[in-house]
């Protein structure tokens, strides 16, 4: 069998005279057809002289518009065109030539009708003489990339599928080979770039035809998820491998096998991403210098990557975490040069230090995202979630103020919603505190202030920590999958949908807002892992098994929504809402406060959690050690106040 190194590139000399030895035999063939025409013998007289200038002429075109410096084998409409319009040149200078020199025009075997027989002749010789290189090429290529190459299936019919197609065949480091189509609408039957077509009722209802195919690539954004889904099941149960491809403008530039993989775990999500317009918020990032606090984390160095593209005057990155800072670093180094931003190994805990920040840089844009996030590790110590969430963010969001800082983002989560942890009732006192410097920042309305705005998040997908990368470890070793309860739900986003939120925020916030996204359904995580499962090419609870471990200390089984019944649309965009926290008596909350952060020194945890609980009254605990102090609460007959979000 023929293999692909043996049919080695034709060098551009072998091209080019290949084409000059057609041009000859063509313009022989033309006096033959002329003679007989004219029938005159006569008509040979001069013939190699004639010749040997059609041969010169010829070969000047051919080099003035290079039609031998491409591969043969790649020809495309193009290379052809190159050729027609050479050959056309030529034959035009031929007659030029022969009504000047000629004797006999009328009947010189290069008159008008032979022009156009020569024309013809020599063009159609050589692009059959490319077409049969190519050819050749493509057949001895493809058989044997039958046996070396799997064969494909690529789901859609419109053109940047058919160029996906085209380029995956010319690809010969590309481990695949497009064995056909598969149409969402049209029958089968058909045929595009010499594969068949067929239906998607087809393929679903038969698959057992489709025993050869060893995966189905598709374009996850011009997919809806349930066809996604149901592409999953099917490609599990057949053996097939379900493949994406990024945007089209990562591939249409040339594809590879990074470029290639299984399907994105944010095609998860049981809605279409949600978009945002970020062309707005370039007006009040261009020229600034911005801050953005816990810059090295999953969240904080993705708002850095979108901040890079509105040519901020410098860049601060703020972080405790050195390695990961450094990476950061790193990567801003290789696709951000252009960008001047400035690491700083600061700890958002230490006021003094926090405050060099702001007397030498004078940040007009604060994103905080400085924060522990992780429940089970805040229930094992409440002082550090106090210090850094609370703590943190106060000593940020004051220098914030006192500087003059135009706009402090604070990013902030669902599970301050009614909190049943430590954590996120750290992230509502924090949200408390930040409402109030927005209230009273706001009541002169004579000088500039600092806009105080919150943003809050669901679980984000692929953020360090989170389900996913778990589930993905836990699936490439092996199994088992564990989840914490097979009820358990929770809202998801994408790292790009959270950070959009954060600059969409920081851009049309006024003061003293909740911004979050409609995420849309909640999903069960249970599910999602099964989800998982069966995308990696493995059945659940069969090859991967899933394990149910039992609530953590402060988990609950559903978060709360993000917004209520009552909550009008931001005019922003249509999936995000916007609310404010009730408003508060600073007299009475701020030296609580106060206490809770001197608690962190010297007061016993369940001292600590006890202030928690007075400053967040709707604060129960579920399933952890501090349950007891909900008891106690109960016991004593304590009215709880009804949760403080307020939406408008």
């Amino acid at each position: 069998m023929a293999k692909v190194s043996a049919f080695p590139y034709l060098s551009h000399r072998i091209i080019f005279f290949a084409d000059l030895m057609i041009a000859a035999v063509s313009f022989t063939l033309t006096c033959l057809v002329c003679s007989q025409l004219a029938g005159q013998t006569s008509l040979w007289q001069y013939f190699w002289g004639k010749l040997a200038a059609v041969v010169v002429i010829s070969g000047a075109f051919f080099l003035i518009f290079k039609t031998h410096s491409r591969i043969i084998r790649y020809s495309t409409y193009r290379d052809a065109m190159r050729i027609f319009i050479a050959v056309l040149f030529a034959n035009v200078f031929f007659i030029v030539i022969n009504k000047i020199y000629s004797v006999n025009f009328q009947y010189s075997p290069l008159s008008k009708i032979s022009f156009f027989i020569n024309f013809l002749l020599t063009f159609g010789f050589i692009f059959f003489f490319r077409m049969a290189v190519r050819l050749l090429f493509d057949l001895s290529y493809m058989n044997n990339a039958k046996n070396k190459k799997k064969p494909i299936l690529i789901y859609g019919v419109s053109a940047p599928e058919i160029s996906l197609a085209k380029m995956i065949n010319a690809n010969m480091s590309l481990p695949y080979r497009v064995a056909g189509f598969v149409s969402p609408k049209t029958g089968s039957g058909q045929r595009i770039i010499g594969q068949p077509v067929y239906s998607r009722n087809k393929l679903f209802a038969n698959t057992h035809k489709f025993e050869d195919i060893k995966a189905i690539l598709i374009d996850p954004q011009h997919i809806e998820r349930n066809e996604k889904r149901l592409l999953a099941e099917i490609c599990y149960h057949n053996n097939i491998e379900l493949l994406s491809v990024p945007p089209l403008e990562e591939w249409q530039n040339g594809l590879n096998t990074h470029k290639i993989k299984n399907i994105n775990i944010e095609d998860l999500l049981r809605r279409p991403p949600i978009e945002i317009n970020t062309e707005s918020i370039r007006s009040n990032i261009e020229g600034k210098t911005v801050l953005v606090t816990g810059a090295a984390g999953s969240i904080g160095s993705e708002i850095v990557r979108q901040l890079c593209g509105f040519n901020p005057e410098i860049l601060l990155l703020c972080d405790v975490a050195e390695s990961p800072l450094h990476e950061l670093n790193t990567e801003l180094d290789d696709k951000f040069s252009d960008i001047k931003y400035i690491p700083l190994i600061f700890d958002t805990r230490n006021r003094k230090r926090m405050r060099r920040i702001f007397e030498k840089y004078h940040p007009q844009y604060v994103y905080h995202a400085a924060a522990y996030k992780h429940v089970p590790l805040m229930e094992m110590h409440p002082e550090e979630a106090v210090l850094t969430n609370v703590l943190g963010t106060k000593n940020v969001a004051d220098l914030a103020a006192e500087y003059n800082a135009e706009c402090f983002v604070m990013i902030s989560t669902d599970k301050a919603v009614n909190p049943s942890n430590v954590m996120g009732a750290s992230k509502r006192i924090a949200e408390i505190y930040v409402r109030i410097l927005a209230n009273h920042l706001g009541k002169d309305e004579t000088k500039p202030h600092t806009r105080f705005i919150t943003t809050r998040f669901g679980n984000v997908l692929g953020s360090n920590g989170s389900v996913v990368p778990r589930f993905t470890e836990q699936i490439r070793q092996g199994g088992p999958v564990t989840v914490t309860d097979p009820e358990i739900f929770r809202f998801f986003m994408t790292i790009p949908e959270a950070c959009s939120l954060v600059l969409e925020a920081g851009n049309f916030g006024k003061g003293g807002e909740i911004f979050v996204f409609d995420m849309g359904e909640s999903v069960k995580i249970k599910e999602l892992a099964e989800e998982m499962i069966r995308l990696s090419g493995y059945e659940p609870y069969k090859d991967i098994d899933i394990v149910f471990t039992g609530l953590r200390p402060g988990e609950k089984l559903y978060e709360e929504l993000l917004y209520s019944e009552e909550a009008q649309a931001s005019g922003i965009h249509e999936k995000i809402l916007i609310g404010k926290i009730r408003d508060v008596e600073p007299s009475k909350i701020l030296p609580q406060i106060d206490e809770l952060i001197k608690l962190t020194d010297t007061g016993p945890r369940m001292d600590i959690v006890a202030k928690m609980k007075e400053i967040v009254p709707e604060y129960i605990s579920n399933n952890s050690i501090y349950c007891e102090l909900d008891s106690i609460e109960e016991e004593e007959t304590v009215e709880l106040p009804p949760p403080i979000d307020v939406f408008y």
